[in-house]
């Protein structure tokens, strides 16, 4: 097998939610490849600092505004980086947030926030891109799900119906598109630490319970336990895998999760 089915150069990948976190993580990932990147946050200037690690690194990067709960500023943003670039081979739908509180204290607007954020947005943000790829003859989605789009935790009740949501989206999507050459897969990792959770990981405790649930008895180290799968997920090497939820969880999800905390 020719390491050439992997490589990226010339692709165009555009990752949402990039300013840091995991985001931040595909996007080094992706350039590191081979491809042009361009990255979004709600604000522009909060890209700054990973625009200019990708340029000085000789990627080409754009750092583009996006509120994946507007509409308008969906179309705006998809539409500036096919401008930029003159195409988008590759989206990761990655932009998403978290509301962490027992199920009987989840507001009205908790729901809202997480629901129109990581699914509502997915869909639309994955809609605007998939015209620009059918009329280019193809391309790689890759929603960013998580161990919840598959487990169910305490204290997560609309994080886990969004990543559930995003599962079920990606198999419908990938029947959608997949006539016009595009795939459609679920990228879903386990116990990470990332900005959104670090506090957790400050327990040395709450870690080491965590880590006994664990197959392979450790959380995911970034980048480089996603790394191999993302550049898979976006090149040719699976050109013929789509609809599929890929979970790097270190097997957690195989375990019985009821009894982990969700601390935070």
């Amino acid at each position: 097998m020719s390491a050439s089915i992997f490589d990226l150069a010339g692709k165009v990948a555009f990752i949402t939610g990039a300013s840091r976190g995991l985001g931040a993580h595909f996007a080094r990932v992706l350039a590191g490849a081979g491809a042009h990147v361009a990255i979004s946050s709600r604000q522009r200037r909060s890209l700054d600092e990973t625009r200019a690690a990708l340029e000085s690194a000789g990627c080409r990067c754009l750092g583009v505004e996006l509120d994946v709960r507007d509409r308008d500023s969906i179309v705006r943003a998809v539409h500036e980086v096919a401008e930029h670039f003159g195409r988008i081979d590759i989206l990761v739908n990655n932009a998403g947030c978290n509301v962490r509180k027992p199920a009987l204290q989840v507001t009205w607007e908790d729901w809202n926030l997480i629901l129109d954020t990581n699914l509502r947005g997915s869909f639309f943000v994955a809609q605007a891109v998939a015209r620009r790829m059918m009329a280019q003859g193809g391309g790689r989605i890759i929603n960013i799900g998580s161990v919840t789009s598959v487990a169910g935790y305490a204290g997560l009740a609309p994080y886990g119906a969004s990543r559930g949501g995003i599962k079920q989206l990606t198999m419908s999507l990938a029947a959608d598109w997949g006539p016009a050459g595009i795939t459609v897969n679920c990228l879903a990792p386990g116990w990470f630490k990332t900005d959104q959770n670090v506090v957790m990981y400050k327990d040395a405790e709450w870690v080491r319970y965590l880590s006994e649930r664990i197959p392979l008895r450790r959380p995911g180290e970034l980048p480089g336990d996603l790394a191999g799968v993302l550049v898979f997920l976006a090149s040719d090497a699976s050109r013929y895998i789509t609809g599929q939820t890929l979970l790097v969880d270190g097997g957690i999800s195989v375990n019985d999760t009821r009894a982990l905390p969700t601390k935070g």
